[in-house]
């Protein structure tokens, strides 16, 4: 599938702004089963200093300042992506990986190979999922046990998650601590991927943050997806014996062609789509547009 995503980002400021420093994350990453076949990034007014690079999870950042007065900044990301599932690893092709279970994965995480150190970072506390309680490691351990299989457990989780929390765009914000989301049981796929992290660092697994779109348009005869009207999250597993494994909790379903990926990061704090400081003062408004469809050419 060839999709065509567009991500438009608008702030009004009720009194200007004379400066403002921006970091956005915005490009889709290029990977086995994924390919980006353009992108463009517009932005208003014109930055005075621009420049791209690389961060330390191998996601494209763009930096860039704006040193004049102005009362809008609007940020459109362009992008054209070839996606196809199929030409990536499937766990479902590997008994090792498909068989492991708890026990034997925290023993293969003990091991000093390169790859192995590399995805201990995701077992650490990040900014937003510090300080994980007993209530969620306990909500972990009903599907966790030791001598079952990790893909199975992470399965049931993500059903679990699925079905016991109620999608509410109003019940959190960005700083919304996750013990807050696991009391109320509300919230946004942000937050629905941060419990599944949550759950998987409490009993020993790492686990990743993966933000992205979802397509806008379902196929005929499917529903439309939470989460298709702007930037979509999930989480995503280290199982030894494979790699990393997506799982999608607020849609209870394995990403495949839909799901379009742009950042990995600890938590959201790494890779929202845009941040930045702003010289300026009175009410900000901010309006965000996302529509991905299959490209017509």
């Amino acid at each position: 599938m060839v999709f065509q995503l567009s991500h438009t980002t608008s702030y009004k400021y009720g009194n200007g702004v004379t400066f403002c420093h921006n970091i956005a994350t915005l490009k889709p990453r290029d990977f086995l089963g994924q390919t980006i076949l353009s992108y463009d990034l517009e932005i208003s007014p014109k930055p005075t200093e621009i420049s791209e690079r690389i961060d330390f999870f191998g996601n494209t950042i763009t930096r860039f300042s704006i040193q004049q007065y102005h009362k809008e900044l609007k940020v459109i990301a362009k992008s054209k992506v070839l996606r196809d599932f199929t030409l990536a690893p499937d766990i479902k092709d590997s008994p090792a990986g498909l068989a492991i279970t708890l026990i034997e994965a925290k023993q293969a995480l003990k091991s000093i190979l390169p790859e192995i150190l590399e995805v201990k970072q995701f077992l650490l506390e990040s900014i937003l999922i510090a300080k994980i309680s007993k209530n969620i490691r306990d909500y972990a351990l009903v599907s966790f046990k030791p001598d079952r299989s990790i893909f199975e457990a992470t399965t049931e989780l993500m059903q679990r998650i699925f079905t016991d929390f109620e999608f509410n765009s109003n019940a959190t914000n960005v700083a919304t601590p996750i013990e807050e989301v696991m009391e109320n049981k509300k919230g946004v796929c942000q937050d629905f991927a941060q419990i599944g992290i949550a759950c998987l660092r409490s009993i020993g697994l790492p686990a990743r943050y993966v933000s992205g779109y979802i397509e806008t348009l379902p196929p005929p005869g499917k529903e439309k997806l939470i989460g298709t009207d702007a930037s979509h999250a999930w989480f995503s597993v280290y199982i030894p014996q494979f790699g990393w494994v997506d799982f999608d909790p607020t849609n209870n379903q394995i990403p495949k062609n839909q799901h379009i990926i742009v950042a990995y990061g600890r938590d959201y704090y790494d890779v929202p789509p845009l941040k930045g400081v702003i010289y300026s003062s009175g009410e900000n408004k901010m309006k965000v547009a996302v529509d991905i469809r299959p490209a017509v050419d």
